[in-house]
């Protein structure tokens, strides 16, 4: 069953994904050279809890953890841990947050000092790709005119569009139906409607779009072992423009501040 968001509720994902979008600059401005990714996991979940929330993803289904932080060849739901991060690594953040009973979920993935400018620009359409998608998030359209444009703009430019990861419904729980691929054929699938809340999650691959998943039953790798790029929003169908609930604003301001400053708002 799809369940419809009423304007209430609505404004409980709303006030979820304040704290989300807030932990996530908390985030930001700790990626730097030298950093573990444990320390990053460490500083979310206590800024979460800090607010009065809780850190969605940790024992969701056994996970271990507060954020899927996924460097380099892996796509997704990467374990926190010893690794720590060096100039010229990619860095997928993925984090959710409950709040007053509703879930909100969002993702960015960060250059680690000097990329390689494929890889920089993997990252670029990746996040464009995000707001194509977003585009065509209106009532009266179609699943697969959201799933299209994904697909088009990154296999335009010559990457990959992961398959057997989706997006998904989301409110009370963090996945519900109906799940939102990213790629797809335009007048194709679920119609649209007001109320529908989504997290968006384009997964692009430098590479082949084969991926594995690794014997801890959780971590997915590109096949190819090359970078892949990860950008996610919880957003609300709306008539004429889809309401984006997450935020970047604090990322940006993050990135923008030398390290060990506090983002102020």
């Amino acid at each position: 069953m799809i369940l419809y968001k009423t304007e209430e509720e609505i404004e409980l994902i709303r006030a979820s994904a304040q704290v989300l979008a807030q932990a996530h600059g908390e985030v930001a401005g700790m990626i730097r050279e030298g950093v573990t990714t444990r320390e990053l996991d460490k500083r979310a979940e206590e800024f979460i809890r800090d607010h009065g929330a809780q850190p969605s993803f940790k024992g969701y289904n056994g996970f271990p953890f507060s954020l899927c932080i996924s460097p380099n060849e892996v796509v997704v739901h990467g374990f926190p841990g010893d690794f720590v991060l060096k100039s010229g690594d990619v860095i997928s953040v993925d984090c959710g947050v409950k709040l007053n009973g509703y879930h909100s979920d969002s993702a960015y993935t960060y250059p680690v000092g000097e990329v390689k400018p494929e890889v920089k620009a993997l990252l670029d359409a990746t996040k464009d790709s995000l707001y194509a998608g977003i585009e065509q998030a209106i009532a009266g359209n179609r699943m697969g005119d959201l799933a299209f444009a994904i697909q088009d703009h990154v296999e335009k430019r010559g990457y990959s569009v992961v398959r057997e990861l989706v997006g998904h419904g989301i409110g009370k729980s963090l996945h519900e139906r109906p799940e939102v691929p990213n790629y797809g054929k335009r007048g194709a699938g679920l119609k649209l409607q007001s109320g529908l809340v989504l997290a968006i999650e384009p997964m692009v691959n430098l590479g082949t779009k084969a991926v594995v998943q690794e014997k801890d039953g959780w971590t997915i790798r590109t096949k190819d072992r090359l970078p892949s790029a990860h950008f996610e929003h919880t957003v609300v169908i709306r008539q004429n423009k889809a309401e984006i609930l997450t935020s970047f604003a604090y990322i940006e301001k993050a990135l923008q501040q030398p390290y060990g400053q506090t983002v102020v708002d």
